[in-house]
């Protein structure tokens, strides 16, 4: 009914049925998957003509090693297919990063955001890790998605209590504050522009005007090192 694809492996469809209905038909489902090479994320799917049954979804859960003991973690709920949605990309969250009950400052919040889509800091890089699929009543995982939800936005308000001075900061792109040096450089060098005999319709710049930039910007750096993240960089 299911397969799982985790990217750069082959697609995986050597599921266990691990339980039964008294009509022979199996609810709980297993893939086993080697931590290694390690992995961020993975794709589950219902497979081309599967339909679950009406008013039902298809739970997805995921068992982790201990990273300190090896031992297997809880089975822990990660989303969940339904046929309206019989597809879905899942993020993995090593045991110390899951929500286990204890509270995380912002600071590991925001490190474990940064690193998600890291694999070898996502999950363990060796070991077993058992994926389950259960075939739920949709009443039942409902709540759990709400809870999911709720976590996940819970991370996200807490990385955003930062100052407006931080979250400017953060707004700042490697490109624009590129754009600014060069355009503090050019508005300062174009009043020393001259008229290049040798190149008609060329102009030059004497060297010495940009040291001289150079001097002033290096000053205004020292002077105050965040005038660049303000709209006008140039105004003084």
């Amino acid at each position: 009914m299911f397969s799982v694809v985790i990217p750069g492996r082959p697609c995986l469809t050597d599921i266990v049925a691990v339980d039964s209905q008294p009509n022979g038909q199996a609810t709980k489902f297993a893939f086993t998957l080697p931590l290694s090479p390690s992995f961020a994320e993975l794709v589950v799917f219902l497979l081309p003509g599967t339909v679950l049954p009406p008013n039902t979804g298809a739970a997805i859960y995921i068992q982790l090693p201990d990273p300190n003991t090896g031992n297997p973690t809880d089975f822990r709920f990660i989303g969940a297919l339904a046929n309206e949605k019989p597809s879905g990309i899942f993020k993995i969250q090593a045991p110390s990063q899951a929500n286990n009950g204890l509270s995380r400052s912002e600071a590991e919040q925001e490190d474990a955001m940064l690193d998600e889509g890291s694999a070898g800091n996502t999950i363990p890089s060796n070991g077993i890790a058992t994926l389950g699929i259960s075939i739920e009543p949709i009443q039942n995982i409902a709540p759990q998605l709400s809870a999911l939800e709720a976590e996940r936005a819970s991370t996200s308000t807490a990385l955003t209590l930062q100052t407006p001075e931080q979250r400017q900061q953060k707004q700042i792109s490697t490109k624009m504050l590129a754009q600014r040096i060069i355009g503090s450089a050019f508005n300062f060098l174009a009043s020393f522009a001259e008229s290049d005999p040798a190149h008609k319709g060329h102009e030059v710049v004497p060297l010495k005007s940009f040291r001289d930039w150079w001097t002033k910007f290096e000053r205004r750096i020292d002077m105050d090192p965040t005038f660049l993240e303000r709209a006008d960089p140039n105004a003084t």
